[in-house]
């Protein structure tokens, strides 16, 4: 996961027309390094939360600046890894506490339960 958002994060910053020849796992974010101010280091941000889904808090922005390359990929695939294992977990207890209960309440009113949805069928 972390090489997948290695990659994202230097394609989106060679779209931003910053210059990505020389950047490694080393070069900070902010001034000393790629030379993201604040408003590229949020449009960076929007990119990746769009991208994976995960968010940044507002009082994150000068942390981010003073990060790596290294260490803000590292961060964003252990946020990614961890919304994906707790949206397994989710989704492993729905299933076994409140799926039966649906399921039974759809055959109850006479509607099919479908992927955890229910779709009411057509009546003449």
């Amino acid at each position: 996961m972390r090489a997948e958002v290695r990659a994202f994060v230097v394609e989106q910053l060679a779209d931003m027309n910053y210059d990505v020849e020389e950047l490694d796992d080393d070069t900070t974010l902010g001034p000393a390094g790629v030379d993201l101010e604040s408003l590229a280091l949020a449009d960076l941000s929007v990119r990746v939360e769009d991208r994976y889904g995960v968010t940044f808090a507002d009082d994150e922005s000068e942390q981010l600046a003073l990060m790596t390359v290294g260490e803000f990929t590292t961060m964003v695939a252990d946020r990614v890894t961890r919304a994906a294992s707790g949206s397994a977990a989710a989704s492993h207890s729905a299933a076994t506490s409140g799926s039966a209960a649906t399921s039974d309440s759809a055959a109850a009113s006479g509607t099919a339960a479908t992927s955890g949805t229910a779709a009411t069928s057509d009546t003449a």
